[in-house]
């Protein structure tokens, strides 16, 4: 089969929904023609193979961050996928497209599809379609939810990544249309490289650990106010990825005479991201909404109980006092009892650890993969029998 992913994020750039894409794409590879057309910024180079994998970047406006897209930069990406995306891909002969994200990847990856005569397969990765924490999230604003609505009526099958994606889409915008849903994935972790003396870490403390981009709707204050009102100098919190509340978050941790109990390590590579991960006692997640929750899964994989909000797409897989604690939205008080309930029982962190890393073996990367070839596989069989 000739694969073609359209996504306005691949690695280097974006977060989970780049990463996920970009694992699928090379599993996929081995076996596959597998091409990408997606953003260029910075210094990567217009095209190049990667893992077997065909990389088209096309130039967009405004993108000056890996972590974080502009506004330029994605409304940006649609003409440019347009028009440089179609010859290239022309001449590669797809046989299927997948696209990610309805928006603002959708337009693009449906025009790609139309002018290939070849069917589109839509990823919606949740944030998508609703994001609580954005005013200018889809499900608020009708020209929006048209353009969704259209969008997901032309895709020949839509997969989602967890109940909560497409309960979200049956809410919000259609209920009429095929899906499927396949949970993202994940490679299983390396052996952690590093130890805790080498990052001024004691065998005594008690590491929390989170992963993401520093935006509002990760709401990374309240794990810093979390952690304040504990009053336990053996709790640390150690603060993964980069975005615009970097200087804030530090200057909150600052004010609040916990600079030395939060650790804000920046955007780091896979490889140092799992040895961080090895190296902490539990992962926590304050975030407000997530689709799916990709380093959940992660986490667990590296042996960590999860603290997080039982609200989104990690509840298909998280289960309150098994895989760790699932306090309800914003309950913060909560959260910082389970918090230290954890610090104070190793014996039940360690209980939580064994399930965790059994689980999330369910969850790893070729299982995915053969379920994404498993829907190409079908849509192709109905088109040719249409």
């Amino acid at each position: 089969m000739r694969i073609l992913f359209c996504n306005y994020e691949y690695p280097p750039l974006g977060g989970g929904g780049g990463v996920i894409n970009a694992m699928v794409a090379e599993e996929l590879a081995r076996d596959h023609y597998v091409g990408v057309v997606t953003s260029q910024a910075a210094d990567l180079p217009r095209y190049q193979v990667l893992e077997n994998v065909h990389v088209l970047r096309v130039p967009v406006l405004g993108r000056s961050q890996q972590a974080v897209a502009s506004f330029p930069s994605m409304a940006s990406f649609i003409p440019q996928a347009m028009r440089l995306g179609l010859p290239w891909a022309r001449q590669q002969h797809f046989d299927i497209l997948n696209t990610h994200f309805v928006l603002p990847t959708g337009p693009a990856g449906q025009y790609l599809a139309n002018h290939l005569d070849i069917p589109n397969v839509l990823f919606v990765h949740g944030g998508d379609l609703y994001d609580p924490s954005k005013r200018m999230s889809p499900h608020r604003h009708w020209i929006l939810r048209l353009v969704i609505r259209h969008l997901l009526g032309k895709a020949a099958h839509v997969i989602g990544q967890s109940n909560n994606t497409l309960d979200n889409l049956a809410r919000f915008y259609r209920d009429d249309v095929a899906t499927t849903l396949i949970p993202l994935a994940i490679r299983e972790p390396p052996k952690a490289a590093t130890t805790r003396a080498d990052h001024d870490l004691a065998a005594e403390d008690f590491v929390l650990i989170t992963v993401g981009r520093l935006i509002p709707r990760k709401a990374i204050d309240q794990l810093v106010g979390i952690i304040a009102s504990l009053g336990d100098p053996r709790i640390k919190l150690l603060v993964i990825g980069s975005g615009p509340l970097a200087e804030p978050l530090s200057a909150q941790a600052a004010a609040a005479g916990i600079a030395d109990q939060v650790r804000f390590a920046g955007q780091v590579g896979e490889e140092e991201k799992f040895d961080l991960l090895a190296l902490a006692d539990a992962y926590v997640s304050t975030s407000q909404h997530e689709g799916f929750g990709i380093v959940f899964l992660e986490a667990m994989a590296s042996g960590l109980p999860v603290i997080c909000y039982g609200h989104g797409g990690q509840t298909d897989f998280l289960v309150d006092g098994r895989t760790g604690f699932l306090p309800s939205l914003n309950e913060q008080d909560a959260f910082a009892a389970r918090v230290r309930e954890l610090a104070s029982d190793p014996k039940l962190v360690q209980g939580m650890a064994d399930f965790n890393r059994k689980l999330a073996r369910d969850f790893y990367i070729d299982r995915c993969a053969a379920r994404h070839l498993a829907v190409f596989e079908k849509v192709l069989a109905e088109r040719r029998q249409a």
